[in-house]
């Protein structure tokens, strides 16, 4: 299984960023997908998640509205749209898949929100 996030950087508040994150290793289309992230001194927290068809999505009441996730199964390939970007979304941000009961992830990447 391999996990690589990519789209992380530097961005003002207010601002919009794009996360990905390509799944190689397993059945993509028959997973369930998460995005986590982790700042400073805290623990990692769930931050949004999508069923394997797509058809049903779950946030964190902090990202609610904010926030977008999306799959391509035929790129096998999952998405985390960022908008209206806060400072407290600064983070690791971290793809996930359980598989049967073993968590995967991605090595992160970086996103910082400041002025």
């Amino acid at each position: 299984v391999q996990l690589v996030e990519s789209g992380g950087g530097l961005v003002q508040p207010g601002g919009s960023l794009r996360l990905s994150c390509a799944a190689s290793g397993f059945p993509f289309s028959n997973y369930a997908m998460s995005w986590y992230r982790q700042a400073p001194g805290k623990e990692r927290e769930l931050v949004a998640a999508i069923i394997s068809g797509g058809g049903s999505t779950n946030y964190a009441d902090s990202v609610k509205g904010r926030f977008t996730i999306s799959r391509d199964n035929a790129k096998n390939t999952v998405y985390l749209q960022m908008n209206s970007l806060k400072p407290e979304d600064t983070a690791v941000y971290y793809c996930n898949v359980r598989i049967i009961a073993i968590y995967y992830w991605g090595q992160g990447t970086q996103v910082t929100v400041s002025s």
